[in-house]
């Protein structure tokens, strides 16, 4: 008996962390993870402040928490469909239209999270510094590890420069990204992703390659 109580406060408090990172993550993506306090949560979310700082205990925890959650939604979100295809030139479009669909759907209300505390925390220092920069420096290494994938696998020529397209895709899709933010424009997405399946198709080896046509979204 004594178990289930502790089972069913056990799962109380998930809830209202999974309550309260949901909430944090939207607003980061708007105003930064400055944006983020203890006290501003507890009142939009109607917890008791007491509650949450027992969640979290401090707002750099507050904030951790939050990038270690918006870490796990971009994965799930792109990296996790891509890694059904086979390492190929259809895993890395994969992963670049996945980039593109989560941006466009606005899965966070400011667009890709990472590149508005990225560029929020670049001149700084500290653990959520490091954070941040070490959730960016593994998006740039999946990326590079795909493409190295592809190129294994003889889909994408043994003289390209990995980290050169690596940066180059990247470049394209946070420009994307950025502009429908800026300006409420769309169309960056279908110029990114013609640019993209182009740079692709120009680095693929002499063998077949998996590399889809764009579909109807990107045409």
């Amino acid at each position: 008996m004594a178990g289930a109580r502790i089972d069913g406060r056990v799962e109380r408090g998930n809830q209202s962390r999974r309550l309260v990172l949901g909430r944090t993550m939207e607003i980061a993506s708007v105003e930064g993870l400055d944006g983020l306090s203890i006290g501003r949560i507890a009142t939009e979310l109607g917890l008791s402040k007491s509650g949450v700082f027992a969640l979290f205990g401090s707002k750099e925890e507050l904030q951790l928490a939050t990038v270690r959650a918006a870490r796990a939604v971009f994965v799930q979100r792109i990296a996790r469909p891509a890694e059904e295809a086979p390492p190929g030139l259809g895993r890395v479009w994969r992963v670049c239209a996945g980039y593109l669909s989560y941006s466009r759907e606005r899965v966070f209300p400011g667009g890709c999270f990472f590149t508005t505390v990225a560029a929020e925390f670049s001149s700084r220092t500290g653990p959520v510094r490091d954070a941040v920069a070490g959730a960016r420096e593994e998006w740039i290494g999946y990326v590079r590890g795909v493409l190295a994938g592809a190129q294994a696998a003889g889909e994408l020529a043994p003289d390209c420069e990995v980290p050169q397209l690596a940066f180059e895709l990247v470049a394209l899709l946070e420009m994307a990204n950025g502009d429908s933010v800026l300006h409420r424009d769309h169309g960056g997405y279908r110029r990114a992703a013609r640019a993209i399946h182009a740079r692709l198709t120009a680095a693929a080896g002499a063998g077949p390659v998996t590399l889809p046509a764009l579909g109807p979204e990107f045409a």
